[in-house]
C-alpha cells in the first residue's frame, strides 16, 4: 500500500514540474523566420544599369546565356526594359565575353576597375590614338599578352579601359597598361610580363 501511494506521489511530483516547464516555455518570445524582403523593411530593391546602343544587339543574342545563370545560381530576378534600354548586367555591358561576366558571379574574389587614359596622361587627338594602338598592339597581340599574363580580362572601349580580374592581377595589368600610355616600348613591357607570369606560374 505504501508502495503504490509513495508511486502515486512521485507521479504526481512528476507531471506538476513538467507543468511548470510548460509554463517557462510560454513564457519565451516566439519569433518566426524573418525574411529578405523584412530586412528591408518590406521594399523590394531594384538596381538598373543603362545599356548603350552600341552594345544592345549583343546583349539580345546572349540574353538567355545570361539570363539563367542570374536566375537559378543566384536566384534574383532579371528583366530587359526595351522601353528604357536598361538591365542589371553591368560586366556584359562593359565589353567583357559573357563568360567572363558570369565568373563574377561564380568566384568571389573577381572584381571590375575602370579608369580612362586621360588619368594616366592627358593625351589627345593622334597621341590619343597611338597609345589605344599600343595598348591593344597588332591585331591585338599586345592587350593578349597581358590578359594571358597577368590572367585578367582587359575591354578597350575608345579612350576607357576596362579590366576584369582579381585584386592583385588588375593591379599587375593595369601598372602594363599604364606603362605603355607613358611611352614604355612594348618590348621591356613584354620583358616586365614575362617575369610576372613566371612568378604566377610558381605561385600556383
Amino acid at each position: 500500500m505504501l508502495t503504490v501511494l509513495s508511486r502515486l506521489q512521485e507521479a504526481n511530483r512528476h507531471a506538476s514540474e513538467e507543468q511548470e516547464e510548460e509554463e517557462v516555455d510560454e513564457s519565451k518570445p516566439s519569433f518566426g523566420e524573418i525574411s529578405a524582403k523584412d530586412v528591408n523593411g518590406g521594399k523590394i530593391e531594384f538596381r538598373r544599369v543603362a545599356v548603350p546602343s552600341h552594345r544592345f544587339t549583343p546583349l539580345k543574342e546572349k540574353w538567355m546565356e545570361i539570363y539563367d545563370p542570374i536566375v537559378k545560381h543566384m536566384k534574383l530576378q532579371v528583366r530587359m526594359n526595351l522601353k528604357t534600354k536598361s538591365v542589371e548586367l553591368r560586366a556584359f555591358i562593359l565589353g567583357f565575353e559573357v563568360q567572363d561576366a558570369i565568373a563574377l558571379l561564380r568566384l568571389d574574389d573577381l572584381y571590375i576597375d575602370t579608369f580612362e587614359i586621360k588619368d594616366v596622361k592627358p593625351l589627345h587627338g593622334d597621341h590619343l590614338s597611338r597609345a589605344i594602338g599600343r595598348i591593344a598592339g597588332k591585331g591585338g597581340k599586345t592587350k593578349f599578352a597581358i590578359e594571358n599574363s597577368t590572367r585578367t580580362r582587359i575591354v578597350l572601349a575608345d579612350s576607357k579601359i576596362h579590366l576584369l580580374g582579381s585584386f592583385s592581377n588588375i593591379k599587375i595589368a593595369r601598372d602594363a597598361v599604364c606603362d605603355l600610355i607613358l611611352g614604355t616600348p612594348p618590348g621591356k613591357v613584354y620583358t616586365k610580363l614575362r617575369t610576372i607570369a613566371s612568378r604566377l606560374k610558381e605561385r600556383f
